[in-house]
């Protein structure tokens, strides 16, 4: 099986530490963390289309990072392309938003169980940060419960004191919990009565380094119990999750209603855009709040949320991507199993995280990770990974075959392992 070298992207990525700050940044760079040994993996892609990107050196890679999240159909999905161009004949970023924000509002509200309304903006972090000023307009409260590990973005409340730029009034308000622990949120509650605006976090745990969670049984039940009866807005970040656990809304999945639902990832297949959708009781504190931005409403990516949604929804994306997710990981956790390694999977099939149990160095899991990626299997060793609607069962028993060789080959250069 050949095994990747990336010139190339080597002889690029001197040329962008030039100009720009640490050549990539933020969580597509190398310095991220996820990219371990930064050798295995390329820095530069060169064309996308289905469940593969080519980088610059022509290597193929099956993506189960699919541009951390945003590809839910395939790359180049020519339904939600065509939907774009259609648009752009029209017009894009106007002085007056184009009706197809309507629309598009109107697709969520219908898809999304607890929807009355929907808000719209550019990254996952501008609706996490709206929903926090919404809930603090709705209570005039300032301090909001979070989970610890929990990733909201990058402003600076979601950021930890003492990582650069970040001071201690950036994070004074926040109150920090575990995540399923039901009775550490009932006395942060108890301990500060009237003052919590707003409980965040994802449907399900999902951080780096650290294997997911889902609630535990009730959980969720009871959080929304609490917020209720003390005047409390359940905010739910659904960037990741969206749409590939349940159309109607990972809190639909899990049994209850969120007041406000935070969506960005599979909103329109890689065309920019993210949305806050919230219930009735909202609408007058989301109407206060100023904040709005160049190109939030800008009419292509409303066109490509148009066409993705109504897509995913007929074709039942959840239950594609799960099934697949499913096939994918069962296959995994086997192939390590015939060499001795205890391949963890944990999360949603859809959206996975995977760790080799048996070696708590972390050491052995980045070196068959590596060789996965070398030969065109693209996984990160410490970050969730997903799956698109495009991936086929012939690319499913490829990855399986590419785990299987990179299994061989960390064995073979570790024989002191039984």
């Amino acid at each position: 099986m050949k095994v990747y070298n990336y010139d190339k992207n080597l002889e690029l990525f001197k040329r962008a530490l030039k100009v720009i700050p640490t050549g990539i940044y933020g969580h597509l760079g190398p310095v991220e963390g996820c990219y371990i040994p930064t050798s295995a993996y390329p820095f530069f892609s060169e064309c996308a289309k289905g469940p593969y990107f080519w980088d610059v050196d022509g290597n193929r890679f099956i993506d189960y990072m699919c541009a951390y999240g945003p590809n839910v159909l395939g790359y180049n999905d020519d339904d939600v392309d065509n939907a774009v161009k259609e648009q752009l004949k029209f017009g894009n970023c106007t002085t007056a938003p184009s009706s197809k924000m309507i629309e598009f509002a109107e697709l969520m509200v219908d898809t999304v169980t607890m929807a009355d309304w929907a808000f719209f903006a550019k990254n996952g972090g501008d609706v996490t940060s709206f929903a926090l000023m919404v809930a603090k307009a709705a209570t005039g409260r300032k301090k909001t419960i979070l989970v610890k590990g929990g990733y909201h973005g990058v402003a600076p409340w979601t950021q930890k004191l003492g990582c650069p730029g970040i001071v201690e009034e950036d994070v004074a308000n926040n109150l920090y919990v575990n995540w399923n622990n039901y009775e550490e949120v009932e006395q942060l509650v108890n301990d500060n009565p009237g003052e919590i605006a707003c409980f965040m976090a994802t449907p399900y745990h999902h951080p780096v380094f650290q294997d997911n969670e889902l609630p535990e049984k009730d959980y969720w039940q009871k959080i929304r119990k609490l917020c209720t009866d003390n005047g409390i807005v359940l905010a739910i970040d659904d960037v990741r999750c969206g749409f590939r656990l349940d159309m109607a809304g990972s809190d639909h999945y899990f049994g209850f209603k969120a007041d406000l639902m935070c969506f960005c990832k599979a909103l329109g297949n890689g065309w920019n855009f993210s949305t806050l959708c919230g219930t009735e009781a909202l609408r007058d504190a989301a109407s206060s709040v100023m904040y709005t931005g160049s190109y939030w409403l800008s009419a292509a990516p409303f066109a490509a949320g148009i066409a993705c949604i109504k897509k995913l929804k007929d074709i039942n994306g959840p239950k594609i991507m799960q099934e697949k997710g499913e096939k994918l990981t069962d296959g995994l956790v086997q192939i390590g199993k015939n060499y001795g390694f205890d391949l963890k999977i944990t999360g949603i099939p859809s959206m996975w995280y995977m760790r080799i149990a048996n070696d708590d160095s972390l050491l052995l899991h980045q070196e068959w990770i590596a060789e996965c990626v070398r030969r065109g299997a693209f996984f990160t060793a410490h970050h969730n990974l997903f799956i698109n609607c495009a991936l086929s069962d012939e690319d499913i028993k490829l990855t399986h075959e590419i785990a299987n060789e990179a299994f061989k080959v960390v064995k073979a250069n570790h024989p002191e392992l039984k």
